[in-house]
């Protein structure tokens, strides 16, 4: 079952390059092909990070939910702009996907706003070279030697600042399936990017091990978030960009982190889970973790789980941002689309 996603908009001394393919692409979602991955031994992974959980994320009110608010306001369509601030008013993810000149600064700037605010913002970084596996369109960094680079000036970006940042949506569950050309080239080049990350002292850093309609295995996954540096980093991330619910996202959960030694904790991505994924796997000649309809935003963002292992749940989709055009009429991936945000928060419980 595919991932959908966004796709958006301190520095140590730069290493040599790794090798790696550098087949470029966009759009999260497994492969299912045999499992693969780095194994590092079966050492229990001890939960031992120095930066304390955020008592509350960022609210960005320069998001695409709340410009809406304001229009929906001036042209008398008030009870959809109520309804619109179920997103706007709550924390959601800055994802960051390239652009080396520029990512300083954006990740500064971003980080700035949080400060004055005096909250927490969540990071996704989506650049690894070949990403998604050429699922849908092109990007991510040219070369090993490039996205560490861009690693190392997002870094930059960071000054001791809190940040959580989840790592590389799709990336591992990719290596998984064996889906990309380089498989220890990948897990090196994640290992890199959390000793880069955690050297800031300021970040929390998840890697993403994708939801459990995709690689079922959690002892695959384990071995591979161990070739990734799982070690070093605060956890994993589920969920990324689907709709899968909460109460399965648990057990996939703990049993990944059962086969890591049971103290590893994870996030979860429930932006858009509320009423879990759709019951078919296409709708209207297109997959149905395009864009499904009838879908709802799920539990707020918030620390305060009280589930056993579970760090946060976490807006990491935007809400209302579209998966693509996968049907005639739907926006390209990323692009803001204001009805179905609307759908989302008019089906959402509370």
């Amino acid at each position: 079952m595919p991932l959908p996603r966004r796709s958006s908009r301190s520095t140590p001394p730069a290493r040599n390059a790794l090798l790696v393919g550098t087949a470029l692409t966009v759009l999260l979602a497994g492969c299912g092909a045999d499992a693969a991955g780095q194994t590092t031994g079966n050492t229990p992974v001890t939960a031992r990070s120095t930066v304390p959980l955020p008592p509350i994320y960022y609210v960005d009110p320069r998001g695409a939910a709340a410009w809406q608010v304001t229009e929906w306001e001036r042209d008398g369509r008030g009870d959809d702009a109520a309804a619109l601030r179920k997103i706007s008013t709550r924390p959601t993810a800055r994802w960051l996907v390239g652009n080396s000149d520029a990512v300083t600064d954006e990740v500064s700037r971003f980080l700035a706003g949080a400060s004055r605010a005096g909250q927490t913002p969540v990071l996704v970084t989506h650049n690894l070279p070949q990403r998604d596996c050429g699922r849908q369109g092109y990007g991510g960094a040219e070369s090993a030697g490039a996205y560490q680079d861009w690693i190392r000036r997002l870094a930059g970006g960071v000054k001791g600042r809190p940040v959580t940042v989840i790592l590389e949506p799709g990336a591992i569950p990719d290596a998984v399936d064996r889906c990309v050309d380089d498989v220890d080239g990948r897990l090196a080049l994640l290992r890199d990017a959390v000793e880069v990350l955690k050297s800031t002292g300021s970040a929390r850093v998840y890697l993403d091990a994708g939801h459990p309609a995709w690689v079922r295995d959690g002892a695959q996954l384990a071995s591979a978030l161990r070739g990734a540096g799982i070690a070093e980093a605060d956890g994993f991330a589920l969920n990324v960009a689907n709709f899968v619910g909460t109460p399965e996202n648990v057990t996939y959960g703990h049993r990944i982190s059962d086969a890591l030694g049971g103290s590893v904790p994870f996030v979860i991505d429930t932006s858009r889970n509320g009423k879990g994924p759709h019951p078919r796997k296409t709708v209207r000649d297109a997959p149905s973790w395009c864009n499904p309809p009838g879908r709802a935003l799920g539990a707020e963002p918030t620390t305060d789980t009280g589930l056993d292992r579970v760090d946060a749940l976490l807006w990491i989709k935007y809400p209302g941002e579209s998966d693509g055009a996968c049907r005639p009429g739907e926006p390209e991936i990323g692009a803001w689309w204001p009805e179905y945000a609307l759908g989302l928060a008019e089906r959402a419980s509370d």
